[in-house]
């Protein structure tokens, strides 16, 4: 099998699964017990906590542990909303987030907040402008993604806190950074962010598992109610085996400038092999992140239906968008107001540090041979 969905999902890493499987059969205990297999167990939680928080440059007590990015974006998203409901009703954030964001603002909207939507451009770009223009004295929440999942585009989210101190918004920054985490640097209060969603699976750790960074002194209302575990904030038996995990898989994450570089030149090598077939066109910017490839196939089946073809008849695993989306028409593409035709007909492939140049060249030929066979 070649595996192309990387976006979707990573192989988890042996040393991952070793540090899982040790938790399950030696350290099982309950986390919050007093006795040793308790304390053996919060121990690895407590390395976990102070793995991730020293790749975020962040206080320990700043990260809290989630069941995964969707989880961390609703907590982050009702929790702040929650929080400033008295001092104003907007929350502005763009028409190509993730699923978990959009489906969580369209609730409060239901509420009575005013949900400010900004569009893309061709590329899946937003610009320093939209945001300043959208953001105003109201705005109590400001939730945009770093890395969009679907075409790799880089948004500007470090501009979004001077634009928030211009305006004298009482808001609070939500930065989604489930595609950049682990790929490129991610510092909170670099990025000027009071909340950044992390998760484990997309960076080769367990699925089930992921965490919100709140600042220091940055107030949200919890979701769930019940013991004192995550302070308060995500209460409930920590799931300790794959946090433990999550600590593993960010520990193991490599240095950013040789991933940066070997990523670059591999990008460089898809794109030249695959716009080489004919027909073949790239819907992701030329500067959007490396690890992903949005394209337009020219066949005659629609996205899902390639998607299944190279599965079925190459080993190849892509995909047609976001897995959450469940093979939904793209919401990023139709954002992007690509024509129908391109939309229906493209797929996207992501990389992870593991992939290699003669994947490429399967997926090329592949579909190279598919375009041949079932021309449009």
């Amino acid at each position: 099998m070649i595996y192309l969905d990387n976006s979707a999902t990573t192989k988890p890493a042996g040393e991952v699964a070793d540090k899982i499987y040790e938790m399950l059969t030696e350290k099982f205990g309950n986390p919050s017990s007093f006795h040793k297999a308790g304390l053996d167990a919060n121990a690895e939680i407590r390395a976990a906590r102070k793995a991730l928080a020293s790749e975020l440059s962040c206080e320990e007590e700043e990260v809290i542990f989630t069941s995964g990015g969707t989880e961390a974006n609703n907590l982050a998203i009702f929790g702040a909303a929650e929080a400033n409901r008295r001092r104003g009703k907007r929350i502005v954030t763009t028409e190509i987030e993730h699923e978990s964001v959009l489906e969580a603002v369209k609730a409060l909207e239901a509420q009575g907040f005013e949900v400010v939507r900004l569009a893309p451009d061709s590329e899946g770009k937003i610009s320093v402008s939209q945001l300043a223009e959208a953001i105003n004295g109201e705005t109590v929440l400001v939730s945009v993604m770093y890395v969009n999942n679907e075409v790799g585009s880089v948004l500007p989210v470090s501009s979004i806190k001077k634009a928030v101190a211009k305006a004298g918004a009482p808001a609070l920054i939500h930065i989604d950074c489930v595609q950049a985490f682990g790929k490129i640097p991610v510092k909170p209060k670099k990025l000027g962010a009071d909340l950044v969603t992390v998760t484990a699976h997309k960076i080769h750790g367990p699925k089930g598992v992921g965490a919100l960074y709140v600042r220091k002194g940055a107030r949200i209302i919890p979701r769930q109610y019940g013991g004192a575990q995550e302070q308060k904030l995500r209460p409930g038996t920590e799931a300790a085996p794959l946090i433990a995990g999550f600590g593993k898989a960010v520990e193991l994450i490599p240095d950013y400038k040789e991933s940066a570089e070997k990523m670059s030149a591999l990008n460089s090598y898809a794109k030249e092999k695959l716009c080489a077939i004919n027909g073949v066109s790239i819907n992701s910017a030329d500067d959007a992140s490396d690890y992903i490839i949005n394209l337009f196939v020219p066949s005659f089946m629609t996205s899902q239906t390639v998607v299944q073809h190279l599965s079925s008849s190459y080993g190849i695993c892509v995909s047609s968008g976001s897995a959450c989306a469940k093979g939904k028409k793209s919401h990023v593409l139709t954002a992007m107001r690509l024509p129908d035709k391109k939309i229906e007909h493209s797929i996207r492939i992501s990389f992870s540090r593991f992939t290699t140049e003669s994947e490429i060249d399967a997926l090329a030929e592949a579909i190279k041979e598919t375009a041949e066979k079932y021309p449009m």
